[in-house]
């Protein structure tokens, strides 16, 4: 099995269902709707397309696009030739895309006619000579008419589970991004284990505001909704008034995003006269970044609905998840999914009880081999067990509830904190330092201090202004003295990713 044979279960049950009803909340493009039989006569006239251009079974083809119903189409024509789907964040600009270009050296480059000046500053510079670039936005002056009818199944490449799907590059804190090969045995697995476990169903609907160019968006928002053959509502990102009103007029039964996002509609939600009636959603799902606690708590007392954490990464697809059907603990990412398997180990790589903090460590059908063209960071990131098992080094430290066997992330391996010696996780301090009245968000990054090696230093985003005093009270009364910020800093905003994961880095100071 393959993706294609899998999406088409989807695909084939109810063809004049609409797969995708696509709105730009701000605007450049009209809203349109793709039943499944319209998306795969669209998807069989680009793969000719590109086998026209000579695109061939292995070779890359990298999206540089927003969402819209064309990434879609120019992906499952990428995997009906055999080809490797690239998808490149919207944030990047000329140093990140120029590397990706180069690393993946796709044979075709898929843009939209806003992206021009960006490619401009590069190609024929910084990228080497083959690369074809085309606009979905002039994509009828590209496609022929021959195109309609020279594809079909009989030309499909074979395509085994282990051939590579997709090239997802990770946004590391240093270096350069690093490309994450994932076949189509890694996909399915997280695919056909979400679909068991949020017991996805062929009349859901799914708001979806992510980027797919990421995996929460992607893997997790389209390849569930395609292989179950439910429709999503494709969104070019998120729009407060947008969502509620689609929420609340029972437009969706599903809803993905990221903390960020939940934020903001607690926000509004807690502002506005009548609260809204959100019933039909069976499903808010949150992922990408820890949700805090506070947040997941306050959501469900103006909803009634409880937020479902899980946990995953570009590179092992999703991993664990709180039950559907059972408590969901805020603050924790719950159990591993089917066929996920997990450790939490000491940094001699030894096993810790349950209760012991220490780094994750993964293996699974999930868990992608290898980093593209980058054998010894793939080999950095592995280790094996004395039976040979091979297990991925996650970098996230973690403890297991040793009662309900939930586990919690504390924040990333290197984003720890230890000062004289002791360990401090920002997380904890975050989410304690948000409780206070007037901080909105939080960030506690380790700065180099003479005393302690390290020290704890607080970027606080607030509505109003914050006494010191009183905000040093309070944390003394809340959490052991060792674990204080030893300095504040009062920022407009927290840097954030597309994902809408604090940039922690950027924050750190030399001294």
């Amino acid at each position: 099995m393959n993706l294609l044979t899998l999406f088409a279960i989807g695909l084939e049950r109810q063809p004049d269902k609409t797969a995708i009803e696509f709105k730009d909340a701000r605007g450049p493009l009209a809203a349109q709707k793709l039943t499944f039989a319209e998306l795969q006569r669209q998807v069989k006239r680009w793969a000719a397309a590109y086998v026209r251009m000579g695109v061939r079974k292995g070779d890359r083809v990298a999206l540089y696009l927003c969402n819209r119903p064309e990434f879609v189409i120019a992906y499952l024509a990428t995997l009906e030739v055999g080809a490797v789907m690239v998808p490149v964040n919207l944030r990047y600009r000329r140093r990140e895309l120029s590397h990706i270009l180069n690393d993946a050296e796709p044979a075709l480059l898929m843009i939209e006619d806003a992206h021009w000046p960006v490619l401009n500053e590069i190609v024929g510079i910084e990228v080497g000579p083959g690369l074809t670039v085309l606009s979905v936005d002039e994509a009828e002056s590209w496609l022929d008419e021959s195109d309609d009818r020279a594809w079909s199944d009989a030309l499909r490449p074979l395509t085994r589970g282990e051939d590579t799907a997709l090239i997802m590059y990770t946004s590391g804190t240093t270096g350069t991004s690093k490309g994450a090969v994932l076949s189509h045995n890694h996909v399915l697995a997280t695919v056909t284990g979400l679909l068991s476990a949020w017991a996805w169903q062929a009349d859901d609907v799914l708001l979806l505001p992510l980027p797919l160019f990421h995996t929460h968006g992607l893997v997790v928002g389209l390849h569930c909704a395609v292989a179950m053959g439910a429709t999503v509502r494709l969104r070019t990102g998120f729009d407060t008034t947008e969502t509620v009103e689609t929420l609340s007029e029972g437009r969706a039964t599903l809803f993905f995003a990221v903390p960020t996002i939940y934020t903001r509609l607690v926000d509004a939600l807690a502002q506005a006269e009548d609260a809204p009636d959100f019933g039909k959603v069976r499903l808010f799902c949150s992922g990408s970044a820890p949700l805090p606690a506070e947040i997941h708590n306050e959501f469900e007392r103006l909803t009634g609905k409880r937020i479902l954490e899980r946990y995953g990464m570009t590179e092992t697809g999703m991993n664990f998840s709180n039950p559907y059907a059972g408590p969901r603990v805020a603050g924790t990412v719950g159990t591993p999914l089917p066929g996920v398997f997990s450790r939490i180990v000491d940094e001699a790589g030894q096993d810790l009880p349950a209760g012991e903090e220490g780094e994750l460590l993964l293996r699974g059908s999930n868990v992608f081999d290898e980093y593209w063209r980058a054998p010894q960071k793939t080999a950095e990131s592995f280790v094996q067990d004395r039976l040979g098992n091979r297990w991925f080094l996650t970098g996230d430290l973690a403890y297991m509830d040793p009662m309900t066997g939930y586990v919690t992330l504390l924040g990333r391996r290197h984003e720890l904190i230890i000062s004289g010696g002791l360990n401090i996780y920002p997380r904890e301090v975050e989410e304690m330092l948000t409780t206070f009245p007037g901080i909105e968000e939080a960030a506690v990054v380790g700065e180099p201090d003479a005393e302690w090696g390290e020290a704890p230093v607080a970027y606080l985003v607030c509505s109003c202004e914050i006494d010191e005093a009183d905000l040093e009270r309070y944390c003394r009364g809340q959490l052991a003295s060792y674990k204080l910020p030893r300095r504040l800093r009062f920022v407009e905003a927290l840097p954030r990713n597309a994902m809408g994961k604090v940039q922690k880095h950027m924050l750190v100071r030399g001294g």
